[in-house]
């Protein structure tokens, strides 16, 4: 029963993104405003002073600039607390010269966690997995991935998903697979027969009526 009803109230893509107060290393962060007018990637990690964790959370760290530039903003979690979180951060620093400047939640109580079906029993009871959640502007979530927690995530594969999704939104198209930005995208299928027979006076690259290309 506890499995069912923890996935029970897990977010699928879609909703709006739950929303919370928290605990972080660079103060209080109320998600609603803290995402106000840009996209939030959301993503747990199952502890502290952990060496896969470590790598993942410099991954972020080094591309900072690069959400920054794709308007993201960046929320580390984990249910340890904030002593421990800051003492990780200062430990990696010192070691690798990498600084977390972005807000980890100290989730100690695991509200949040519980909100986002982070804690997954099958997996630990006492962590979270390595969640990834991307959430747009209007506070719907977008995307989700799910990680167990000896298998760290695929940084490319996430700002990947981040463009295509932005990409998406602002050209009104579809995405195939393996896309990456620079290529071309799909052409939403046509409606009606007069719209069928349209396309097919277009320059669209047309695999069939309705798989057709454009560059953008």
């Amino acid at each position: 029963m506890e499995n069912n009803e923890t996935m029970n109230i897990m977010p699928r893509i879609g909703d709006l993104a739950p929303d919370f107060d928290a605990v972080t290393t660079y103060g209080k962060l109320k998600l609603s405003e803290y995402g106000k007018d840009s996209w939030v990637i959301i993503f747990s990690h199952p502890a502290d002073f952990t060496p896969v964790c470590t790598t993942e959370m410099s991954g972020f760290a080094n591309e900072k600039d690069w959400f920054a530039k794709h308007n993201t903003k960046l929320i580390g979690l984990s249910i340890d607390s904030i002593h421990s979180h800051v003492a990780w951060v200062n430990n990696v620093k010192k070691n690798t010269g990498v600084l977390f400047e972005f807000p980890i939640i100290a989730d100690i109580d695991m509200k949040v966690s519980k909100h986002y079906g982070m804690i997954q029993p099958n997996e630990s009871e006492t962590a979270t997995v390595r969640a990834v959640f991307i959430i747009d502007p209007k506070q719907k979530i977008r995307l989700i991935m799910y990680y167990p927690l000896n298998v760290g995530r695929n940084m490319e594969e996430i700002k990947r998903t981040l463009v295509a999704l932005q990409t998406s939104d602002k050209e009104s198209v579809a995405l195939p697979l393996n896309w990456v930005e620079g290529e071309k995208v799909i052409v939403p299928p046509p409606k009606t027969v007069n719209d069928m027979l349209e396309r097919e006076k277009s320059d669209y690259e047309m695999v069939d009526f309705y798989l057709a290309k454009k560059s953008i």
